[in-house]
């Protein structure tokens, strides 16, 4: 119930960060449309979000947590604030360096995220003389880099507050970007600014939304007692271990989202083809952000502090229950998004700048998406097993062979399908991940799935599909009654979508893919 409870506290506030991540992105479809100017945007923000999954997110957090949690169990919270402010020290120098060396080399440093982007000098900054898309992508991404350090500790204090079980403040840090990024928005609506200008204004944003969400980090971290201590960055026997997990992790990290940096700049020799990945990739994130990533932060310190207290039984459980929340959650949403894209896309994005045929792009891209939903879920609950156990390097490998696999498949469908073809080839790879996580922790005895997860999981798919047959209809009535008007469109896709929630509600419950028992269980809880 403790899983229950904070995968529902970071879903509930994860879920708030990504509704209004699509008013942000309606907003940016409604004003940039699918073009050249918003492939300049989707470019300089992959930048500094791609090197803070590899740092932050993935060689940090997976190697961190772990050993400041056993800190905490086996030296008491004091220690482990040392251990913390070590590692504060090696991150904040490492990303800092990082940081100055991407400012200093952005115009060839972009070339290996869109060489793809117009060169010709013909967009109005308002700022200048007309410069080219590939220009602006250089002084957007220039502007965000800042935000790469401060999201990076932002996430160090982030793991800090989750390993010990206060999830609040870290889930609802991505809320500041998406409000500071909608008033810049707003703003627009009011200012006479170009297309460009307001690309600027929002890369801007973007950097100071990571001052935000530092500070409320800190804050948080204070009220909680930690105590983290400035100093200069050393090699103590704590930064080595770290540096031991983390590197595989960092490797593990950097090959998925490198191989993602080359995916879009392949998709930038396509006119749209990086902003048709980018919206649904939103639309898909929001699922996996709700249920995967809020699993697996939830799930990480809590394996990693009952493998710290010798509950190998207990591990074991949390995981199946994992697996068991996911599946029951991830497979109608994934269901979804693969029966009614187009619905969803024209729904929330189509006016403005965004015309009909970048719906039907884009929907295509979030169809070959939804395929491989439940395997990037899963690949979010069966990693952390093997960081509870300290052991990063086997995912760094599993994660490089599904990064090749994506490369030269999303390449070969490229060429012979276009843009959605790199789409299908990273769901494809992320099952073969999964593949290779499951067999090696039923190999080594890490994971036992119980009676009650084979029991359930063909329930939970019988109706999802039932789910998915009414959906399609649905979405096939009301899409002609869908308009440019924003209120009406998203009436009609809540419609839609409370219509599939409760027949997979009713279903599931026939099926008994959950009982009435569970159901009182978890709300009195």
């Amino acid at each position: 119930m403790k899983l229950i409870k904070s995968t529902a506290i970071i879903g509930t506030l994860t879920l708030m960060s990504r509704v209004l991540g699509l008013v942000r992105d309606t907003l940016s479809a409604t004003y940039l449309g699918a073009g050249p100017i918003n492939d300049a945007l989707v470019t300089a923000y992959r930048i500094p979000n791609t090197f803070r999954r590899i740092f932050a997110e993935g060689a940090f957090n997976s190697a961190f947590v772990p050993l400041y949690a056993r800190r905490i169990e086996e030296d008491g919270e004091e220690k482990a604030d040392q251990f913390a402010s070590e590692a504060f020290a090696g991150l904040f120098f490492i990303v800092a360096v990082l940081v100055i060396i991407f400012e200093l080399t952005m115009p060839w440093t972009l070339n290996l995220f869109g060489a793809g982007l117009g060169r010709e000098a013909n967009i109005d900054t308002g700022f200048g003389p007309p410069i080219s898309t590939f220009k602006l992508a250089v002084i957007g991404a220039q502007l965000t880099m800042p935000y790469l350090l401060l999201i990076s500790l932002t996430a160090m204090f982030s793991g800090i507050l989750n390993t010990r079980h206060r999830f609040a403040a870290a889930a609802f840090a991505p809320v500041l970007l998406n409000v500071v990024l909608i008033s810049i928005f707003l703003a627009m609506m009011k200012a006479d600014w170009s297309q460009a200008q307001l690309v600027i204004y929002l890369c801007i944003g973007m950097s100071f939304s990571g001052i935000l969400q530092l500070s409320m980090i800190v804050w948080a971290c204070r009220k909680a007692g930690v105590r983290i201590k400035p100093q200069m960055p050393r090699m103590t026997p704590g930064m080595k271990r770290l540096l031991t997990l983390g590197i595989p992790g960092m490797l593990a990290a950097g090959i998925t989202h490198i191989n993602i940096m080359v995916s879009t700049n392949i998709s930038t020799m396509q006119e749209g083809g990086a902003s048709w990945l980018n919206y649904a990739d939103r639309l898909y994130q929001l699922p996996l952000g709700m249920i995967g990533i809020a699993m697996g932060v939830a799930l990480l310190p809590t394996l990693s502090r009952r493998l710290r207290s010798g509950d190998e039984a207990g591990a074991k459980t949390s995981l199946n229950r994992a697996m068991e929340i996911a599946a029951f959650l991830t497979l109608p949403a994934a269901v979804a998004l693969a029966t009614m894209p187009e619905f969803l896309v024209g729904g929330l994005f189509q006016r403005g700048a965004f015309d009909g045929a970048d719906t039907q792009a884009t929907g295509m891209a979030l169809r070959m998406f939804a395929f491989g939903l439940p395997a990037f879920v899963l690949i979010k609950v069966l990693t952390p097993a093997f960081f509870a156990r300290e052991n990063t390097k086997t995912p760094m490998v599993y994660a490089g062979i599904s990064a090749i696999i994506n490369l030269v498949f999303g390449f070969i469908l490229f060429l012979q399908v276009g843009f959605w073809g790199l789409a299908l080839a990273t769901s494809f790879a992320g099952w073969v991940n999964v593949f290779f996580l499951t067999r090696t922790l039923l190999r080594d005895n890490s994971f036992a799935p119980d009676r009650r997860l084979f029991d359930r999981l063909p329930r939970i798919a019988v109706a999802s599909l039932g789910m998915g047959v009414a959906t399609w209809w649905l979405a096939q009535y009301f899409t002609p009654m869908l308009d440019g008007s924003i209120i009406r469109n998203y009436l009609l896709l809540l419609l839609v979508s409370g219509l599939g929630f409760a027949l997979y509600a009713g279903l599931a419950l026939v099926f008994k893919a959950y009982g009435m028992a569970d159901l009182r269980y978890a709300l009195k809880k």
